[in-house]
């Protein structure tokens, strides 16, 4: 009788634990509040005036900065290294620019972004002419990190056809200059058009030049850092 009674007892033990032990394994695990905030990605609260590095934000844009390099009108590298900085507002109106052409599949190319000071006077030394590059007294929107150079460029990264090439000093790359082939007309249009619906305004003399002119910011001359360079 006491064998009897023990092994009910057992038994009853063992299916409980298999009972219990069948419902926590299906139980799903749901985090509390904290670790939801936990979980949560902190960004960075940024002011309008902030300077970001516009890669940062999406790494989708394509680059192509003359100034860093020596395939621009002075033949020279006048920036150690290629980045591209704006003021926060701007690197914002980019982004959604870049949002809408990518819906179109195509994506914005970016030939200069901030310029130091410094390197507005030398480019003035070569090209003393304000139709083309800022008296560096009054500075240029470049100088404040308000003003981008841009074009568009089609899925596999070729550049729509715009009548000329980036620093052409003419009045061929005017925006009223109309002597150019349909498409180029409409190409430019397009660019025009996506760029002031986001505040980003033209300038006379150069169809890649856009610059947001709603709030004013002092000529800066402060470098960016680049990467050292590896010892051989």
């Amino acid at each position: 009788m006491k064998f009897h009674w023990l092994s009910i007892f057992l038994v009853f033990i063992s299916l409980s634990y298999c009972q219990n032990k069948k419902s926590l394994s299906h139980k799903p695990l749901v985090p509390g509040k904290e670790q939801k905030d936990s979980l949560k990605k902190v960004l960075p609260v940024l002011k309008d005036s902030d300077w970001v590095e516009l890669k940062s934000l999406d790494s989708s844009f394509v680059y192509d900065l003359r100034y860093a390099t020596t395939r621009n009108f002075v033949h020279k590298k006048m920036y150690p290294c290629a980045k591209c900085y704006v003021r926060y507002l701007v690197a914002k109106a980019l982004l959604a620019i870049q949002k809408e052409l990518k819906a179109k599949q195509l994506r914005l190319k970016v030939y200069d972004c901030y310029r130091p000071g410094k390197v507005q006077q030398e480019l003035w030394q070569i090209k003393p002419d304000p139709h083309y590059v800022a008296n560096p007294k009054t500075g240029s929107m470049h100088n404040r990190g308000v003003a981008v150079d841009v074009t568009i460029v089609d899925k596999n990264g070729h550049e729509l056809d715009m009548g000329t090439t980036f620093d052409y000093f003419g009045k061929k790359a005017y925006h009223s200059y109309k002597k150019l082939p349909k498409h180029v007309l409409k190409n430019r249009l397009f660019l025009k058009k996506i760029m002031q619906k986001y505040r980003l305004e033209p300038i006379t003399t150069e169809w890649w030049h856009y610059s947001y002119r709603l709030k004013e910011y002092p000529i800066e001359n402060w470098i960016w850092p680049c990467p050292l360079k590896k010892l051989p």
